[in-house]
């Protein structure tokens, strides 16, 4: 399955007083990553949702190993786990500016009709650009 990577600096809002990115803020890294994997592939994720598709969370698990610190670069490395169906596994492992894991974590979205509020099926846009990429 095709990987990406995004850098992303920390932020001093995103720290606690002794500098450690607060826990609750990796959500929102892996975020940045999950769509930026899609723009690697030509999928923008605003425009899924202009052709109403949205992508909800349903399970998020994340495993801390190390901190990230304020103003380090760390990396986070993106790859679907299985060709989608009604829902879309992401994997990612974030590694700061040594190359050591900080972390890891899985990511469940399910696909959802935004007018009907329904899991529906990957579109077969998104499942066109999988194919073609041989990811």
């Amino acid at each position: 399955m095709k990987t990406h990577q995004t850098e992303i600096r920390v932020r001093y809002g995103e720290t606690d007083q002794m500098g450690v990115v607060y826990h609750g803020n990796y959500a929102q890294y892996l975020e940045v990553a999950r769509v930026e994997w899609l723009r690697s592939i030509g999928i923008s994720y605003k425009k899924m949702e202009e052709e109403g598709v949205m992508l909800p969370v349903v399970n998020l698990n994340i495993n801390y190993k190390k901190p990230a610190i304020y103003d380090e670069v760390i990396t986070v490395k993106t790859t679907m786990r299985e060709t989608p169906t009604v829902k879309i596994i992401v994997d990612h492992i974030l590694y700061n500016e040594k190359q050591q894991i900080i972390g890891d974590a899985s990511i469940t979205l399910v696909f959802v009709d935004m007018k009907t509020l329904r899991p529906i099926t990957c579109p077969d846009y998104l499942l066109n650009k999988l194919s073609k990429g041989g990811y």
